[in-house]
């Protein structure tokens, strides 16, 4: 049973909040103040946080860091305001989502399932063919040796390992990738880069076992990962 920590000050909200989650097959523990948040943080472990930007006694924001610091589970921002300003700040800090208040239940509990889903395949990082990856650190090694991969390069390869069972097209990685280091990418670059990558990270680059093309297609990540 996965555990959910809501930190919410309203009452009202939180009673309703916490009658769906449980009905929902979730536990829940209930914050009501940031001190309380951070209390609760030490004494418990917990898969995910929903948050309320305004509390009493503080902020949402600083509870965010916190729960990043302390167990680094996802966090949804609760908030009432909607403000872009808010939301910036909320993602910036580590924020995996957000939902404006009011908010329709079944919208919650699909964002919930997807950070949840996304969490479970990051927090398993991946080791495989010689190569480890923890995405907690961001260390890459090939047989036990660090890898120093380029922020594109090293996002390009979170995304096969996030998409363990998924054939990934050539648009969706460009789009994926588009701007991530600042720097343009288009086909013929992505293909320059899926080279490097391959060249750091598979034993043979020639006869990748990793990151494999399916021709007409785009690439899937190799080994059981691809086909379970």
């Amino acid at each position: 049973m996965k555990k959910i920590f809501l930190v919410e000050d309203d009452k009202t909200i939180s009673k309703n909040l916490m009658l769906l989650l449980r009905s929902e097959g979730f536990a829940v523990s209930h914050a009501s103040t940031q001190r309380e948040a951070v209390d609760m943080l030490a004494e418990s472990k917990f898969d995910m946080a929903l948050v309320d930007i305004s509390l009493p006694d503080g902020n949402g924001f600083a509870v965010c860091t916190e729960i990043k610091q302390m167990q680094n589970i996802p966090v949804i921002f609760l908030t009432a305001s909607g403000d872009e300003a808010s939301v910036v700040t909320g993602l910036n800090m580590g924020a995996d989502d957000y939902i404006t208040k009011p908010f329709r239940p079944r919208e919650l509990i699909a964002r919930i399932g997807a950070a949840l889903r996304k969490a479970d395949c990051v927090s398993a990082g991946f080791d495989r063919n010689g190569l480890s990856v923890d995405t907690v650190s961001g260390i890459v090694k090939k047989d036990g040796k660090e890898v120093f991969l380029s922020a594109l390069e090293y996002r390009l390869l979170l995304i096969f390992i996030n998409n363990p069972k998924n054939i990934i097209t050539r648009d969706r990685l460009l789009d994926e990738l588009w701007d991530a280091a600042g720097e343009f990418v288009n086909n013929n670059t992505l293909t320059v880069y899926i080279k490097r990558l391959r060249e750091k990270i598979e034993d043979d680059p020639s006869r990748p076992q990793v990151i494999l093309t399916v021709h007409g297609t785009g690439y899937r990540l190799g080994g059981n990962y691809a086909s379970e």
